[in-house]
């Protein structure tokens, strides 16, 4: 990959936005397409006049060119960088890997100069040399003393510190096979914990840092989501200098942010904190009693928001606060200690009293609640996150530069002002912002059918009713399998297959029996294969073909009504005399729903049904809201339809 772009030669003419993107298509073979042509525009109008853009595009549209080409031509006019920001892993190293090498060998001679471009990724997901070679201390929690370990997590680790002799980029993801989240923290850091480039023994060979140095002289970097949030939000600059922003998979942004900005505290942090501290001072001892009384107020505190916050919990917190201050005063004062172990002891305690002082404060703005994890050895967990983010991203995104939004589901119940007010871009002094939809190649109404299940009864908290039950055994068996079920839990998920494994001569697979890439994999390759599951499988499935021709969705997948942080920002959208249903809810589940929904179609020669089992989509006074953000399918309330369709595409 270039470091830098060579300068561009005088005798080569400066080509148009048209002549690029008609080279970089060529290249991939494949078509210029109307949607692919309007979007470059607009995104090069944007970079360009420095207006904020929000573009849909569907599936198959092309996007990446759309906006990779603008992105070239952009360093012309500007000497900062362009940052790509992607949510998945997969559309991050699609970019990297397959896009951008194609773009630059299609497009360099007509610039008369070979683009440059970087990927970007946090601290924690490089090898750390200095780790590795005994410079950092172990994790407390997963520290190996047997020189050969025998244990799954022993073996990984061993193969870790043979890679790392090996290893060109101690990028994470370029490890293969992977290793568990246990064995990659052996030999990893965080940016906390880092002691920096100028006082590691290895700073000048350290992978982050080769990999923020090349980002530092490309022309385009490509980030995740995350990163872009921390680079935003945080008062330290993790990204290189840059003047422009496109998000692409911008739907799942502001959750993205939401996460970044959200606190989490546990006895057992405090407890780990602790330990790593006692290596070097000797009073710890009140941090270790903090803990222990957290401990006992988080089991006396129902889960759920907290509101009005118990003396009881109010006053572990501040124990905890007061202590983690105490030792981290007493660190910073340790100055004949290695830097790895300080540096490791002052990131987790400060981690503690940061996270602490956070909830003492019980702001307005911030939403906390106490969640119990599965696992006993975690135990209770109080959360702190933030009530809205719209506020920040206006400020620290849109406000110092220009941003290019992409998805193909921005647009909700037929307006972009939905997504928008998330964003906030919504308001009397919100910025400037343009809006284009630029379609789909997909011809939706005749490639597919939306059954929506009026005859079923709306369904309730005990799971599917036997109605429910009968009409997806009748939908797969006339698919002859071939089906994706999206369910609302994964209790669901678990209870459908179960149903479906002992009424029909079908194989389904259940998310969570296999790696989720391998079970997509399997179902992928033979047709008759259903899967089933919930989460990523929503958005992060594309399979082409006649392996998915029937996409079922059990329910319209509204968020939790028990879930704090929705229901909190429901509520404040009610007090501000708005409508906290429709905000909130109801536009949480049309981006849902689309993204579901758009499982079926993947390519112009697809062919298949989304069945909906949620009477609700057609009955509510909200289902023409739902029924909008979808893809404009056939629509049909009549099983005889839907199952016929489905019986004429399985027929050999």
């Amino acid at each position: 990959m270039p470091a830098s772009p060579a300068p561009a030669s005088s005798d080569v003419p400066r080509p148009t936005l048209r002549e690029l993107l008609a080279a970089a298509v060529e290249a991939v073979g494949g078509t210029e397409r109307p949607g692919q042509v309007e979007m470059a525009d607009a995104v090069a109008a944007s970079m360009h006049d420095g207006e904020h853009l929000l573009v849909q595009a569907g599936t198959g549209t092309g996007k990446s060119l759309a906006y990779l080409v603008p992105a070239l031509l952009h360093r012309d006019e500007s000497d900062e960088a362009v940052v790509v920001a992607t949510a998945t892993i997969a559309l991050q190293n699609q970019i990297v890997e397959r896009d951008l090498p194609t773009l630059v060998d299609a497009v360099e001679p007509l610039l008369g100069r070979r683009p440059s471009y970087a990927i970007l990724k946090g601290r924690a997901n490089y090898l750390c040399k200095n780790k590795v070679l005994g410079g950092m201390p172990d994790d407390a929690e997963d520290a190996l003393f047997d020189p050969s370990p025998t244990t799954a997590l022993g073996r990984d680790v061993v193969r870790l510190r043979g890679w790392a002799d090996e290893t060109a980029t101690g990028d994470r993801d370029e490890l293969d096979p992977g290793v568990a989240d246990r064995a990659w923290r052996q030999v990893s850091v965080s940016a906390r914990e880092c002691l920096g480039a100028a006082k590691c023994p290895y700073g000048a060979e350290c992978f982050a840092e080769l990999a923020r140095g090349r980002a530092g002289e490309a022309e385009i970097v490509v980030t995740n989501h995350a990163m872009l949030a921390i680079d935003a939000l945080e008062s330290f600059v993790v990204l290189p200098e840059h003047d422009v922003v496109v998000v692409d998979e911008a739907h799942e942004l502001v959750d993205r942010v939401t996460g970044v900005a959200t606190d989490e505290l546990t006895a057992v942090m405090v407890e780990r904190a602790a330990a790593r501290a006692r290596r070097l001072v000797d009073n710890t001892d009140d941090l270790v009693d903090a803990g222990a009384a957290l401990e006992t107020a988080l089991e006396s505190v129902d889960e759920g928001r907290i509101v009005d916050m118990p003396e009881v919990l109010a006053s572990a917190v501040a124990l905890v606060r007061d202590a983690a201050r105490a030792v981290t005063s007493e660190l910073s004062r340790v100055k004949e200690a290695d830097d790895g172990a300080r540096k490791v002891a002052h990131a987790a305690v400060s981690a503690v009293y940061d996270t602490a002082e956070r909830i003492a404060g019980h702001s307005p703005y911030d939403v906390t609640w106490v969640s119990r994890d599965r696992r006993p050895q975690r135990g209770a967990t109080i959360r702190v996150a933030p009530l809205a983010v719209n506020g920040l991203l206006r400020e620290a995104l849109f406000g110092e530069r220009t941003v290019v939004l992409t998805s193909a589901t921005l647009e909700l119940g037929g307006s972009f002002d939905p997504i928008a007010r998330q964003m906030g871009l919504a308001g009397d002094d919100a910025p400037t912002w343009t809006a284009l939809d630029v379609g789909s190649p997909f011809d939706y109404g005749r490639q597919g059918i939306l059954y929506v299940a009026r005859r079923l009864p709306p369904p309730g908290r005990d799971g599917a009713s036997p109605a429910a039950t009968d009409e997806l055994a009748a939908l797969i068996e006339a698919a002859g399998g071939r089906t994706l079920g999206l369910f609302s839990s994964m209790r669901a998920a678990e209870a459908a297959a179960e149903a479906m494994r002992e009424r029909l001569d079908v194989p389904v697979l259940c998310q969570g029996e296999e790696r989720t890439a391998t079970l997509v994999r399997r179902f992928a390759d033979d047709a008759p294969t259903c899967l089933f599951g919930t989460l990523s499988l929503w958005q992060g499935v594309d399979v082409p073909g006649e392996a998915c021709q029937l996409v079922v969705i059990d329910r319209i997948p509204f968020p939790r009504p028990d879930d704090p942080l929705m229901s909190a920002r429901a509520q404040a959208v009610d007090d501000a005399g708005g409508n906290g249903f429709m905000s909130v809810s109801a536009t949480h589940a049309a981006l849902h729903l689309a993204q579901g929904a758009g499982r079926l179609i993947r390519r112009a020669s697809d062919r298949g049904v989304v069945a909906v089992l949620d009477s609700r989509l057609a009955t509510a006074r909200y289902a023409g809201f739902l029924r909008t953000s979808l893809p404009p399918f056939w629509l049909t309330t009549d099983h005889d339809v839907a199952v016929g369709a489905l019986r004429r595409l399985s027929a050999p």
